[in-house]
């Protein structure tokens, strides 16, 4: 597995909407309860080129992971809680599959002869990988954080 800077970036940002309280706008456009949080916003927190986020929070949206409302009161919420968004689900969204093999998915490597239990190998590797990012949500990742900052008893 490589995490490439889009995909790093990608769960920043979505860390950092659910944490500006960018969490479950209505599909709608209406209000879910949630703050819409600037790309502009986002970008500047997170330290990440506002063109490269961009074009990750359009597929982000595309993914059915974050709403985006247009205008001066707009920005992005989440389209579910974070309690609902894995790891996996942003990686995926962002980079297609979460292991590849000579840039293709795992399951397309073909091998023969000697080589041919490689493609097991890569196939486990990625089932191993889909467990704990699959398991992890964006919440898992916020309470992380929230835990480390709190001062010690």
């Amino acid at each position: 597995m490589y995490i490439s800077a889009r995909s790093d970036y990608a769960l920043r940002a979505m860390l950092a909407v659910a944490a500006g309280g960018g969490e479950t706008a209505r599909p709608d456009g209406g209000d879910g309860g949630g703050e819409l949080v600037k790309a502009a916003s986002l970008a500047r927190a997170q330290g990440i080129p506002l063109s490269f986020l961009q074009g990750i929070l359009l597929d982000l949206r595309r993914a059915g992971l974050l709403h985006s409302h247009r205008g001066t009161e707009g920005g992005y919420a989440l389209t579910r809680p974070a309690s609902q968004i894995s790891v996996g689900d942003v990686l995926r969204a962002v980079a297609g599959s979460l292991t590849t093999v000579r840039g293709l998915p795992a399951e397309d490597a073909g091998y023969h002869g000697v080589a041919a239990g490689l493609r097991d190998v890569w196939l486990a590797v990625d089932g191993a990988i889909a467990v704990v990012v699959d398991r992890t949500t964006l919440t898992d990742l916020l309470t992380h954080q929230e835990q480390e900052q709190a001062p010690a008893h």
